[in-house]
């Protein structure tokens, strides 16, 4: 496989330069929605560096619809009463890099602003990351996060699939292949250029590896400054989907495919530094954990039912909670601990850290690292005291408190969440809510196909 060896990262001059040699001719201009998407406009790339690099614009629906791009009623944002008018997209031109997959093409990660007052959109994700490493960096701090993407290769294409129904869905291998090499061999020809041109494009990527299912990848990502993790793991997500079809076959996040298969999550890591060293760190302390990591995590585990709607944010996301599949259950920590939901790692090094296990391979990056930073400030705000950790298989710990186990569950904490209302506002909530009733209301409308062999004869 030949590697596109354009540079890992790109100045707007750099840029320029490159549209004028012909070597750059097309411009993605994205933004990331609610559901973590990349949306945009494909720009010529001399449009794009005589006028639109300054701003374009999109339709508001774009931030108040779903995954198959519908128009739910009960936004406050948007309507068709308010007619959807546009939004500003504001190249953010420190994200430009090169799109090696794709032939003459560079992409750049926008900022969505009202198209009157030029202020961030409030629910937009990445102006709601954004306020929370504010919030952060008035306290001293840095965050940094890195995300775990774990997602299915299929044998066949996405078109395929789809014409044939979703059905008799086969994965690109036939046993679990966790830490697998001989298996991953045979994935090279997909995994080997999703590496290599991410890596191209600029993302510090570690590694990938098979998982603990037939068929199914993971790709790590090195820790990043939170909002860099956050539109890394947008990138990779959108790169992985994109490189897959290149090569013949289908990449698919959803977390819970078959009822009998491991579902896939986005672990997601984070510390906090000060001043450049590990603010999460004291050798003194038991674990080597810092006071500070303490009150963090003590904030980041009893918030955690009120914000589990980020992590799992679709009726779907809620299957994958299953004992005894390394995906959790309760929100409890434990050292180095698998069965928790939350897992204390580098244990007694500058390294310690905390990995949130709930979230699912469907998440928002945005969204989650914002809320889970926004329960840790208020974890160190509050000084509030983390309970000891928890011990053994924490699937069998009946004291535990149990992670929302559906999507109506953790609409009802979300809505009713003080806390999250405090830190991210009332019209954030309220949106958000919105979407996950919308998604309950979509799904309670179907007659699915387990209901129709069970009852078809017998009922």
């Amino acid at each position: 496989m030949k590697v596109n060896k354009m540079p890992a990262t790109l100045t707007f001059d750099d840029m320029k330069t490159q549209v004028a040699d012909g070597t750059v001719d097309t411009v993605l201009v994205c933004f990331v929605d609610m559901q973590g998407r990349l949306m945009g406009k494909r720009f010529h790339g001399a449009n794009f560096v005589e006028t639109s690099f300054e701003e374009t614009h999109c339709c508001n629906y774009l931030l108040a619809t779903d995954l198959e791009m519908a128009t739910p009623e009960g936004y406050a944002s948007t309507s068709w009463e308010t007619g959807y008018g546009d939004y500003v997209m504001k190249p953010d031109l420190t994200t430009l890099r090169p799109v090696p997959w794709l032939e003459g093409t560079v992409m750049v990660l926008c900022d969505v602003l009202d198209h009157h007052t030029h202020e961030p959109v409030p629910h937009s994700p990445r102006a709601i990351l954004k306020k929370q490493i504010k919030r952060l960096e008035a306290l001293g701090f840095e965050a940094k996060m890195a995300t775990e993407l774990e997602f299915f290769l299929f044998e066949k294409t996405l078109d395929e699939i789809r014409k044939g129904g979703f059905r008799d869905l086969a994965p690109i291998s036939s046993y679990n292949e966790d830490y697998h090499i001989f298996q991953t061999t045979k994935e090279e020809g997909v995994m080997r250029p999703i590496r290599n041109h991410l890596y191209a494009a600029g993302l510090p990527i570690e590694n990938s590896k098979g998982e603990a299912e037939a068929g199914q990848e993971e790709l790590n990502i090195r820790y990043s400054p939170a909002l860099e993790c956050a539109d890394y793991h947008s990138i990779a997500k959108h790169a992985i989907k994109e490189i897959a079809w290149q090569n013949g076959h289908a990449a698919t996040f959803l977390p819970k495919w078959h009822k009998d298969r491991v579902g896939s999550s986005s672990h997601v890591h984070q510390s906090l530094w000060k001043d450049g060293e590990a603010a999460f760190f004291d050798k003194s302390g038991k674990h080597g954990m810092s006071k500070v990591m303490e009150h963090y995590m003590a904030g980041l585990i009893h918030y955690s039912p009120e914000y589990t709607y980020f992590l799992a944010p679709y009726v779907n996301s809620y299957k994958r909670f299953s004992k005894g599949t390394f995906a959790p259950t309760k929100t409890v920590w434990s050292v180095d601990n698998r069965t928790a939901g939350f897992r204390l790692c580098g244990e007694g090094t500058k390294g310690v850290r905390v990995e949130c296990r709930i979230g699912g391979s469907d998440l928002n990056p945005y969204l989650a690292q914002a809320v889970m930073l926004a329960a840790g400030i208020k974890g160190i705000e509050d000084a509030m005291e983390l309970a000891p950790a928890t011990t053994g298989d924490v699937y069998e710990d009946a004291k535990a408190m149990d992670i929302p186990q559906t999507l109506r569950d953790a609409t009802q904490t979300l809505r009713g969440s003080k806390f999250l209302r405090e830190v991210l506002g009332d019209d954030v909530v309220d949106h958000y809510t919105r979407a996950a009733e919308w998604e309950q209301e979509e799904f309670d409308r179907v007659v699915t196909d387990w209901e129709i062999a069970r009852g078809f004869e017998r009922a």
